[in-house]
């Protein structure tokens, strides 16, 4: 018999993170099963130096979850197996790697390592999807206000579809990318992918690897378009098809990448919203840096299970 800890958040799946999270309990007959609300670990130095560091850890929530975790362990070395069971509503992070919801957790320690930087507002957070910028920011704006009158389920897709047609405008930007500047008017969208997917299910950067040996990053802008012909391309977006439309979408990779809006716009880091941003800056961090100490390996492979 071995001990986990299943970390679990509450709040994850629309309220049902622990409910979710319970599911272990079939999974793992055998093992000693102890679980832990995310949300109450005050520092993860003291839990990991509390336990043995042969126990697995399994993190149980969605994308914003997992953004919760690695930011506030950040610095900590993930001596211990670290593993990933989706409980949330997007689940982007394990799309991008080809499972699905529901699957046993697998394991993640080479990919909470070496991860790129956002900063905003003077603040800096790592991310593990994207940054979303444009009517991407606005949508989870107008989720998190109807989060706070229902509890039902957010239609991203009905105010993204809303927002195109009534509501949001775009904005005119300035984005560099390792120092070489680029100017769009009539912006869309301007995310920062580290993977394929965003956004629950957008395939905004089909070529995007987040196993890069060199970390390098994309920035996809859909610019330049009327509200029509960017409501006929945007659902092509889930395939990744938008990327056929030179004529208003480009796509732009490095490692050094600054957006700047000429407006006041929401912001998303892996699915929690920032409001009233005109400028993010991300950095990548160089992969064969970790590769070199031995500590992840860069190559793609099927993730296993626990």
């Amino acid at each position: 018999m071995s001990t986990k800890y299943i970390l679990y958040n509450p709040l994850a799946g629309n309220g049902k993170g622990e409910e979710q999270a319970k599911k272990l309990t079939e999974t793992y007959k055998n093992d000693e099963l102890k679980y832990c609300n995310m949300t109450h670990i005050t520092s993860y130095g003291a839990f990991f130096d509390s336990i043995s560091p042969k126990s697995a850890i399994i993190i149980c929530g969605g994308d914003g979850t997992l953004n919760r975790f690695i930011n506030d362990s950040e610095g900590y070395p993930y001596e211990n197996p670290l593993y990933f069971y989706a409980t949330g509503s997007g689940n982007d992070f394990m799309r991008d790697l080809g499972k699905e919801p529901g699957c046993k957790p697998i394991p993640i320690n080479e990919y909470v390592k070496g991860l790129p930087t956002v900063t905003v507002n003077g603040k800096s957070t790592l991310f593990i999807n994207a940054i979303g910028y444009g009517i991407d920011g606005y949508c989870c704006e107008v989720g998190d206000e109807l989060r706070k009158k229902s509890d039902k389920p957010i239609n991203y897709t009905s105010i993204a579809i809303k927002g195109l047609l009534f509501h949001f405008k775009p904005a005119n930007a300035v984005i560099t990318v390792d120092g070489k500047e680029y100017s769009f008017k009539k912006v869309w969208l301007a995310p920062t992918m580290h993977g394929r997917f965003y956004g629950g299910g957008m395939m905004t950067a089909p070529a995007q690897t987040r196993n890069s040996p060199d970390g390098t990053l994309s920035v996809v802008v859909m610019h330049g378009s009327g509200k029509l012909k960017t409501l006929m391309v945007f659902p092509s977006i889930f395939k990744g098809e938008h990327i056929s439309h030179t004529e208003m979408v480009e796509v732009i990779t490095g490692k050094d990448i600054t957006v700047r809006f000429d407006r006041p716009t929401a912001l998303q880091i892996d699915g929690e919203t920032i409001k009233n941003v005109t400028e993010y800056s991300v950095k990548a961090y160089d992969k064969a840096v970790i590769a070199n100490q031995g500590n992840i390996s860069i190559t793609e492979k099927e993730p296993e299970t626990v």
